[in-house]
C-alpha cells in the first residue's frame, strides 16, 4: 500500500462514515475504492465490515453521550437482522467475483433512484413495543440478510421501514440505524474473518477516516435541519464510480 492509497482510504472514510450516518450510500463510496486498490470482490466486501463496525460504534457512542436512549428497542428490532446477516454474509462468500460486480453495479444505481424520490413529510411519533409487529420483525430480518450479503445502500431500507413504515422522525431514525448495523455487522464480519476475506491494514485506516466522520455526522444530526446536502453529494460520487465500474 502506497501513502497515496493510504490517505485516500482514510479520506474517503470521513466522507462514508458522514454519509452513513446522516443518511445512507456510505459503502457505495468504500466498497468500490477497496476494489479499486486492487483487492478481490470478496475481500473488499469483507474488509469494508470493519470499517462499518468502527464507524458505527463511534456514532452509537456519541449518540449516547448526546442524550439518545433507545438501546432496548434497537435490540430487539437487532436480533432477527443478526440472523438475515449470517445468511447474508454466507451467501456472499459464494457468489463468483463477475456476479458480485453485477450485483453491486445493479444495487448502486437503483440506490441513486431511489435517493432522487421525495422524502415525504409524514406525522411521526415515539416507537414502542406495542408497534413492533411480526411485518416489522421479517423487514429487520430482510434487512440484515441484504446488510450481511452487501450493504450497500442498506441506510435507504431502514429510512423505508423505520421512517415510512413506522414513522419515526428522521433523527431517531439515524440513532436505531446505527445501533441495529453494529450488532448485525459484527457476525457478519466474523465470518468474513473466519474465511479470511479480510484486509486488516486497508480495513483500518478507512475505519480511522470513517469513525471522524461518523463523529462529525452526529454533530449534525442532533441539530434543527440536520445536512440535507449530504444526498446530493453522495448522487455526484455515485454516479462517478459506477461509470469506472461499466468502463474499467
Amino acid at each position: 500500500m502506497t501513502l497515496f492509497e493510504g490517505l485516500a482510504l482514510v479520506g474517503i472514510g470521513v466522507v462514508a462514515g458522514f454519509i452513513n450516518v446522516l443518511s445512507a450510500g456510505g459503502s457505495m463510496l468504500t466498497l468500490p475504492l477497496l476494489m479499486f486498490l486492487g483487492l478481490p470482490p470478496q475481500v473488499a466486501n469483507g474488509t469494508n465490515r470493519v470499517s462499518i463496525v468502527l464507524q458505527s460504534l463511534s456514532a452509537v457512542t456519541s449518540f449516547l453521550r448526546a442524550g439518545a436512549s433507545h438501546i432496548g428497542l434497537s435490540l430487539r428490532l437487532a436480533v432477527p437482522a443478526v440472523v438475515g446477516s449470517l445468511l447474508g454474509a454466507w451467501l456472499a462468500l459464494r457468489v463468483s467475483d463477475a456476479l458480485f460486480e453485477a450485483v453491486l453495479i445493479a444495487v448502486m444505481a437503483g440506490s441513486a433512484l431511489l435517493m432522487l424520490l421525495p422524502q415525504p413529510r409524514l406525522d411521526t411519533r415515539p416507537l414502542t413495543v406495542e408497534r413492533l409487529t411480526p411485518v416489522v420483525y421479517l423487514a429487520m430480518f430482510a434487512i440484515g440478510l441484504y446488510g450481511g450479503f452487501i450493504q450497500v445502500g442498506v441506510g435507504i431500507l431502514f429510512i423505508v421501514v423505520l421512517y415510512r413504515l413506522l414513522r419515526i422522525d428522521l433523527a431517531q431514525v439515524n440513532v436505531f440505524k446505527v445501533l441495529i448495523i453494529l450488532v448485525y455487522t459484527l457476525p457478519a464480519l466474523g465470518i468474513f474473518i473466519a474465511f479470511g476475506q479480510v484486509r486488516w491494514g486497508f480495513g483500518l485506516l478507512l475505519a480511522l477516516g470513517s469513525m471522524l466522520g461518523a463523529w462529525l455526522a452526529v454533530k449534525v444530526n442532533m441539530s434543527p435541519r440536520g445536512a440535507l446536502w449530504v444526498k446530493w453529494l453522495t448522487l455526484t460520487v455515485i454516479v462517478a464510480i459506477i461509470l469506472r465500474l461499466l468502463f474499467a
